[in-house]
């Protein structure tokens, strides 16, 4: 199976920005005739009827997909096995490090501020038993490159830092770079259409999908919706949903359209004249009504 893939964290309603993204995740899968998959990332920050609220503003812009929704909370398998598979190929170590550490040490000059500096990755048979009377563990990867390239469709070639980034937190909790590159394998997706500030994060999943043995999937990442103030769009700025535009008597996915340049009422229509190649690369800046 070939796919494309929308995959919300259900932490509260979609804002006008995240509907923009699902409808040209939906345009690029339908466009390159490949499957249409939801998948519900509910490993944390979950609150309760936000993901169907999610899925009936998904329906209400018009937009559909194949199958039912999978949720990540039900995959821990899947994660914990590609976990061993990296452990038994020497490439898994424990990490005691709490984040404030890991922002005060210095870093690697081609590594961005925060990026993991290796406190852990030598540490002792001793040293681990020591720290693990402190603090639970986190399992971080083992990386051995620097750096990894990969190919955006909008973005063209980019090359980003890749360090020894978290597979399992501290709590247990599977990392997102982890649970992504496992999903998106298994699923069949093979596109991946998602907002421009996740870019960074690719060459660190890309990298890991080859270490599992899966190619990595084809990037798009698409221009963000700022605020007013050049930020990035939150529900915090006024009226953002899919439900607040409406009570104000605003069509969203005209607004949606609008913004990209695309001519038709409804996906369907958008989608018989799509053309990625017209498509705006300046990030929207969107400023609610009122």
């Amino acid at each position: 199976m070939s796919a494309g893939r929308y995959a919300p964290s259900p932490s509260g309603d979609l804002h006008v920005g995240n509907l923009r993204t699902a409808l040209l995740a939906w345009l690029w899968a339908r466009r390159s005739g490949r499957e249409f998959l939801i998948r519900v990332e509910d490993l944390d920050r979950v609150r309760p009827g936000a993901e169907q609220r999610q899925l009936d503003d998904l329906r209400t812009l018009g937009l559909d997909w194949d199958g039912v929704p999978v949720h990540q909370s039900g995959r821990l398998d899947l994660y914990d096995a590609a976990i061993a598979r990296l452990d038994r190929d020497g490439r898994v170590y424990e990490c005691f490090c709490t984040r404030r550490e890991i922002l005060e040490a210095p870093t690697a000059p081609h590594h961005p501020p925060g990026a993991y500096p290796g406190t852990c990755r030598d540490l002792t048979d001793a040293e681990r038993a020591q720290r693990r009377t402190e603090r639970p563990a986190a399992l971080r990867l083992r990386a051995d490159v620097a750096t990894f390239t990969v190919e955006d469709e909008l973005h063209g070639t980019y090359e980003g830092a890749v360090d020894d980034f978290v597979l399992r937190r501290g709590d247990g909790v599977p990392a997102y770079n982890l649970a992504v590159v496992v999903d998106d394998a298994e699923q069949g997706v093979d596109q991946v259409v998602r907002g421009d500030d996740l870019l960074p994060s690719a060459p660190r999943q890309a990298y890991l999908a080859t270490l599992l043995g899966t190619r990595p999937p084809v990037y798009v990442h698409v221009p963000l919706a700022l605020n007013a103030s050049g930020r990035r769009l939150a529900k915090r700025d006024g009226a953002v949903t899919l439900g607040e535009l409406r009570a104000d008597g605003i069509d969203t996915f005209a607004l949606i359209a609008d913004s990209l340049g695309l001519t038709g009422a409804t996906p369907q229509e958008v989608l018989a004249t799509f053309d990625p190649a017209t498509l705006p690369t300046e990030r929207w800046v969107f400023v609610p009504p009122g």
